[in-house]
């Protein structure tokens, strides 16, 4: 039986160590500190665990903001390394509650946070699987039966990554809290001047543009959105393409966009912080994943008001307003080209009621996430 940490002072915030990979400022880790900028810091403080030592475009805010980072041995180089760094960390500042946000690799930050006898230990899903990614896939599927080994409580951002990882059963017996990629509508909401200050920026002052925001991995299905332009671009010379982010498959995406002959008309931002102000500045967020859990850019779209067009690999509760359209990830071409080319002339419209009644709106969930953190943080130290 595991021995409980002595009674933590009640004038000091509860620590939670939160686990969330590489920042890549899209994804988990603007999830999680979405959570962290609203969420009262009086009472529960974040402390971020990162794989690898490189400076990151959210460090400086977290220390302001009053957390610690704690950078670790990448685990892809050494999974050992990694989950020793894991332990050490825990056990030293001797944390209550473990969150780790690592879909079916939480397994093994939660197995070095067992060995540090932490009492809280949540495994939290973002994702799932698709064909066309053989290894990463028959990877997750091995570690899949051991995704409730180490964990005392189960998370997900929406019921179907909640379903896949942790069972039917576990959803209907309400054992997996849903915890909602919430949007911060203070940070989100429709502003002309930055979407005028954006178009300058790249001089598309009167272009029709089509944007995305998200890694270049294989999910996202960069490939399709590259094909699909080309053929918008062929249609309609004013079009044009922003991708905001950076990732593995990038290089070969420019190489792609390169053979086609479209380089003239697409734009590669790297990473940015102003995604506000990009989609504030799209006239479509094109999403044709090949799958995903809950996509937060998707719902920061929707909370600015533009349309999206979704492939229908995504959750259909992503679409918490009537901005979201799902298209057959196996349409042609030509079939999403003539769909995103309807968007031109579109217009943006905003639904904050709707955003808000559907629980996407992040002080209200925030302060749901305090005080669960709250209620396990008791129940551990009686």
């Amino acid at each position: 039986m595991e021995k409980k940490h002595n009674k933590v002072q009640t004038d000091k915030p509860i620590r939670v160590a939160q686990i969330i990979g590489k920042a890549v400022i899209s994804g988990v880790d603007s999830v999680v500190m979405n959570y962290y900028r609203n969420i009262d810091k009086s009472r529960v403080q974040f402390d971020f665990f990162m794989d690898g030592y490189n400076p990151t475009l959210i460090d400086e805010e977290i220390l302001d903001l009053g957390g610690r980072i704690i950078k670790l041995h990448p685990y892809e180089q050494s999974m050992y390394k990694n989950m020793s760094e894991c332990r050490k960390a825990f056990e030293k500042s001797r944390y209550t509650i473990v969150h780790s946000h690592l879909n079916t690799l939480s397994v093994f930050p939660l197995f070095a946070a067992w060995q540090a006898k932490v009492p809280v230990r949540i495994a939290h899903n973002h994702s799932t699987t698709s064909p066309g990614e053989f290894k990463r896939n028959l990877m997750k599927q091995a570690l899949r039966p051991f995704s409730k080994t180490f964990a005392t409580h189960y998370a997900a951002c929406g019921e179907t990554p909640a379903r896949w990882l942790f069972g039917s059963k576990a959803v209907r017996e309400h054992k997996v809290r849903l915890i909602k990629n919430a949007v911060d509508t203070s940070r989100f909401y429709p502003d002309t001047a930055a979407a005028q200050h954006i178009r300058k920026e790249f001089g598309l002052e009167k272009r029709f543009i089509i944007g995305h925001v998200g890694r270049f991995v294989f999910p996202k299905n960069h490939e399709l959105i590259v094909k699909v332009f080309s053929e918008v671009y062929r249609q309609n010379s004013n079009a044009a393409l922003i991708l905001v982010g950076t990732g593995e498959l990038e290089n070969e995406t420019r190489a792609l966009v390169k053979k086609l002959g479209i380089e003239q008309a697409v734009f590669f931002t790297g990473l940015r912080r102003d995604i506000p102000d990009f989609l504030n500045a799209f006239d479509v967020f094109f999403l044709p994943s090949r799958y995903e859990g809950m996509p937060v850019v998707g719902m920061e779209a929707q909370a600015v008001g533009l349309p999206c067009l979704m492939s229908d690999a995504v959750p259909v509760d992503t679409a918490v307003t009537p901005l979201v359209e799902f298209f057959p990830l196996k349409a042609g071409l030509e079939e999403w080209a003539s769909k995103l080319l309807s968007y031109e002339n579109r217009g943006k419209k905003p639904y904050p009621d709707l955003m808000r009644d559907s629980g996407f709106e992040i002080r209200s969930a925030a302060e749901n996430l305090c005080r669960w953190y709250e209620d396990l943080q008791k129940r551990a130290v009686r």
